[in-house]
């Protein structure tokens, strides 16, 4: 069977407007007890990347939380809304960005996903074994909630990446560590890990986006009305690139998924329900700098052609507050605090980990030279 996506116009954080629209969206896939059962503890996976208001766009919005906890009750089930989020409770990130108080309103636990477990995956395509929080395998369902994002490494944060949030926070380094520079590597970790968990149901707060240099700070917010449903991310992922005006191939996930026969990326194959593709396209949507290409050089040029043909973090030291941050969570550990931030840009793996977790924005992407000559060529 195809698998089906929803789109649904939704103007504004309005309790009872997202409510509508979420329900509209949930109707057409089924109704919310074709996902969830009476008795039934359903984990509500959100974006929680880090402790900021709910109108930076950099978490998912607290009303669109609100609804789905309101529907899950509903239908009789118990929601829990859990997240590992790179730097800090799950906790404090939520009760920065309003999910706390929301959660209180209807009696709804609020957890870290902090006990990380080793578990088997002979039906991955690459990776057979994936480290995963126990909060999360305990769940009977998981019904995952993102934040349409930009993602300098990634290309978006969308249905499939925001899985990633189900690896404990200090175990995510090593993932990014495993794949290295190797973006196709970590595409096919997050597809491998999305298709382990398979949670149920999934709506992409899309009301209002993060366009640019996301999906931290540096990004900048981008009202967009739309919320997107689906029981299947790497299809729901396709279309969204497509309403965004982006290719299949711009999106990481989407492009392994395709290579490696793991999902349906072909629109043709996909029912969209709710409104047309093109009667919501977005125009204008600032995509973020691509972050490398990839490329296969002799290993004598490997050393000379890197830099100029990669981008790279650079650091912008008149926002720059030290907090050190970024040097607490860099994966292979290369940046040093002195009176400034320091990269060895020899040893770093460009999966800008910094950038994501900076609260000033002051990290942002820098193409090298060759790649600029590239990019502009093509």
């Amino acid at each position: 069977m195809n698998p089906s996506v929803v789109i649904t116009k939704c103007s504004d954080y309005i309790n009872e407007e997202v409510y509508q629209a979420i329900k509209k969206s949930v109707d057409l896939l089924g109704g919310i007890g074709a996902f969830v059962k009476k008795g039934e503890r359903i984990l509500l996976k959100p974006n929680l990347l880090s402790a900021k208001p709910p109108e930076a766009a950099v978490t998912t919005h607290p009303a669109v939380v609100r609804a789905i906890i309101q529907l899950v009750q509903e239908a009789g089930a118990v929601p829990i809304v859990g997240d590992s989020p790179g730097i800090g409770s799950a906790e404090k990130v939520a009760q920065k960005c309003g999910i706390a108080a929301v959660a209180k309103e209807f009696d709804v636990e609020v957890i870290g996903l902090a006990t990380s477990v080793s578990v088997e995956n002979p039906d991955g395509k690459t990776f057979k074994r994936l480290e995963i929080a126990k909060e999360a395998l305990e769940a009977d369902g998981i019904i995952n909630i993102p934040k349409l994002k930009t993602h300098t490494q990634m290309f978006l944060t969308l249905g499939v990446k925001n899985m990633f949030g189900c690896v404990v926070g200090t175990r995510k380094p090593q993932w990014h560590m495993a794949a290295g520079v190797d973006t196709n590597a970590f595409a096919r970790m997050l597809v491998d890990t999305y298709l382990f968990l398979k949670p149920r149901l999934t709506i992409v707060d899309g009301i209002v986006g993060m366009e640019g240099n996301g999906p931290g700070s540096g990004g900048e917010p981008r009202r967009l009305g739309l919320v997107f449903a689906s029981a299947d991310c790497i299809a729901l992922d396709r279309i969204i690139t497509e309403v965004l005006g982006a290719k299949a191939d711009d999106l990481f996930t989407t492009k392994v998924a395709k290579e490696d026969e793991t999902g349906i990326t072909d629109i043709d194959e996909i029912n969209i329900l709710g409104q047309e593709i093109d009667d919501v396209r977005v125009s204008d949507f600032k995509f973020p700098p691509m972050v490398g290409i990839e490329f296969k050089l002799p290993f004598s040029l490997h050393s000379y052609l890197r830099k100029p043909l990669t981008a790279r973090p650079l650091i912008n030291n008149d926002k720059c507050t030290l907090c050190s941050m970024c040097v607490d969570i860099c994966p292979p550990g290369i940046m040093t605090r002195t009176k400034t931030i320091n990269i060895d840009y020899d040893n770093c793996i460009r999966c800008f980990c910094c950038l994501e977790i900076c609260p000033e924005g002051a990290i942002t992407v820098k193409e090298g030279w060759l790649k600029r000559i590239v990019s502009s060529m093509q």
